[in-house]
């Protein structure tokens, strides 16, 4: 299949590339590498793509409507993971506008690609912020998820309502991906692991928000790109049973699916610090602070849609994902890539 994946140079983006790229498919990778972190993480990690024959990147923003527009009319994608997005529930609270044009004119302008250019199926990015203020655990897609705690899950709940009218109007597959508290090998720096690794490495105190009191489903990065490709080849259809009077919030009456893709186990955060803390043989200086306003205390996935629709359940545990995680680390950044 010819493929293209936006966020191409993201954590998520470049393993998922690589994926599909080891299977055979041809793959366009698509990103803006903006500065929102290190740009040469993203380059670096682009670099682990380019000596594959059936990789091509291009540079470009999904804001950019002629753009999008002429990247589709000439490229003919068979199939689409969109993964580009502005991430960060805190940075949210500082620069909304920047979700407002990635998460929400740059999903436009990709659905109206997908749309005239005949794509056979979009698989696209949420996130389990969207659960927000939902306290009935697991977290399931079949609850209404109508009250978000930031803009950035606003922003992504917007993105399962578009993309779901585009389903439903020009039937259009989509399946939309709610990804659970991801880490793993050349991951985000703004996230908690890679945050809390440099500061112990570096004898800096660690920010442990809630008091340590979170608890998260922690999902390794090759579970999540298993369960994204699997997804890929798995074209959303109509849910023939679904009913408009009651209706079921993970499908739809069009070619229109939602999956949670989550270790379905919460961990304590003092434990996944803990392990950390046990990989890199130090012990943390931890500042206990309380929770940050869009954040929720707990998170816990249920995945038995994803098993029973493509047949995969995560389960890589956090103690060989933490070890993954640190080897790669120490690696990249002691031989001076970083």
């Amino acid at each position: 299949m010819k493929v293209l994946v936006t966020g191409a140079a993201g954590f998520i983006g470049s393993h998922v590339a690589k994926k599909l790229l080891a299977r055979g498919d041809e793959v366009v990778g698509l990103d803006n590498l903006n500065e929102y972190y290190d740009p040469t993480l993203k380059r670096a990690r682009l670099s682990r793509l380019q000596n594959e024959p059936e990789w091509r990147f291009r540079k470009l923003d999904l804001v950019d409507r002629s753009g999008m527009m002429e990247l589709f009319k000439t490229e003919r994608f068979d199939r689409v993971v969109h993964l580009a997005a502005q991430a960060g529930v805190r940075y949210s609270m500082e620069n909304p506008m920047a979700y407002v044009e990635s998460n929400l004119v740059g999903q436009t302008n990709l659905l109206e690609g997908c749309r005239h250019g005949g794509v056979q199926h979009l698989v696209y990015a949420s996130t389990s912020s969207v659960y927000g203020a939902n306290t009935k655990m697991p977290f399931s897609v079949h609850q209404n998820v109508d009250h978000p705690l930031s803009f950035y899950a606003a922003t992504k709940k917007a993105n399962e309502l578009m993309a779901h009218t585009y389903s439903a109007l020009y039937q259009l597959p989509t399946t939309g991906l709610r990804f659970f508290t991801v880490y793993g090998p050349w991951g985000r720096p703004d996230m908690a692991l890679f945050k809390f690794t440099k500061a112990i490495l570096e004898g800096q105190p660690i920010d442990v928000f809630n008091y340590g009191n979170h608890r998260r489903d922690f999902t390794y990065i090759d579970d999540i790109v298993e369960g994204v490709v699997r997804c890929l080849d798995k074209v959303a259809t109509p849910n023939p049973d679904w009913d408009a009077d009651a209706p079921d919030p993970g499908t739809s009456f069009a070619p229109y699916r939602l999956y949670n893709i989550g270790n379905q186990g919460p961990i304590e955060l003092m434990r996944y610090i803990e392990v950390l803390e046990e990989r890199l043989g130090k012990t943390a200086e931890k500042r206990m602070l309380p929770m940050q306003p869009g954040d929720v205390p707990d998170t816990w996935a249920d995945v038995e849609a994803l098993v029973n629709d493509v047949g995969y359940r995560p389960a890589t545990p956090v103690e060989e994902g933490i070890a993954q995680f640190v080897d790669w680390y120490v690696s990249y950044y002691r031989n001076g890539q970083g």
